[in-house]
């Protein structure tokens, strides 16, 4: 329905920050619930209810975010997460990611860069599903024991279902399309996240990682998702040679 609000989930545990963030949202338009336990978060999705985004603070009382958010994700649903902290470490920031989040706001925050990552996130989620393509004779990709059916956003490793985001989906279904390209973090970005001249290119190393943690037999000894040094990232169907000392990653690209 074209007068549908966005649905938004808050999972937050301090009252009078989840209620700031409900009225403003609420003025924003969107149709906002609010959780203030991991429990209740749950529940919401257990209902049935489809949430546009989640914005999920990785301090609740019950569970961590981190483990909420991959939880989420191993159940299949795959709105968009904003995760707010108090903890700006990189390493935190990487572990949210890594759970599954795909986007992370350190406290404190001003509220108009909530509301400008919130509605980042759901331009993305259109654009991403306007360009989902239809069915084609190669919708579905094989690759060492892994079988990927893009239609129907399924995946599995030796039978063994994985659950990947559409993120994770979509970045996978670009490298798949273009084999043995090299493609430049700059590029992935413009194509997969419909983001020029983004300010944090490194975000692709962490969804890159990803792919690796699903698919690789040994993630820090890559075949398929391939580091180029200084250049970025090429997907290597099986059959081919392994890459050269010089295409190798380094540690730190790792």
């Amino acid at each position: 329905m074209a007068d549908a609000k966005p649905k938004v989930l808050v999972v937050e545990d301090e009252p009078h920050l989840s209620s700031a963030l409900k009225l403003n949202l609420e003025l924003e338009g969107y149709d906002v619930r609010t959780a203030a336990t991991g429990r209740e978060a749950a529940a919401a999705f257990l209902e049935g209810v489809h949430f546009d985004v989640v914005v999920l603070d990785v301090m609740l009382p019950d569970v961590d975010g981190f483990e909420l958010c991959r939880k989420m994700r191993d159940a299949g649903h795959r709105a968009p997460v904003l995760m707010l902290t108090a903890r700006g470490a990189t390493k935190d920031r990487v572990a949210g990611l890594e759970a599954g989040a795909d986007d992370y706001l350190t406290k404190p925050f001003e509220l108009a860069e909530l509301l400008a990552r919130i509605r980042s996130l759901l331009r993305r989620r259109k654009w991403l599903e306007d360009d989902e393509p239809t069915a084609t004779d190669g919708s579905v990709a094989r690759f060492g024991q892994a079988v990927v059916d893009f239609d129907r956003h399924e995946a599995t490793v030796r039978g063994e279902p994985v659950h990947l985001t559409k993120l994770e989906l979509d970045l996978l279904r670009y490298f798949v399309s273009h084999p043995h390209r090299v493609l430049s973090r700059d590029e992935l970005l413009e194509n997969v996240w419909k983001i020029r001249h983004a300010s944090s290119p490194r975000m692709v190393d962490n969804f890159v990682m990803r792919l690796r943690r699903h698919f690789e037999d040994d993630p820090t000894r890559p075949r398929f998702f391939v580091s180029v040094r200084g250049a970025g990232y090429k997907f290597v169907p099986p059959a081919e040679t392994a890459p050269s000392a010089d295409e190798d990653e380094t540690s730190a690209d790792r």
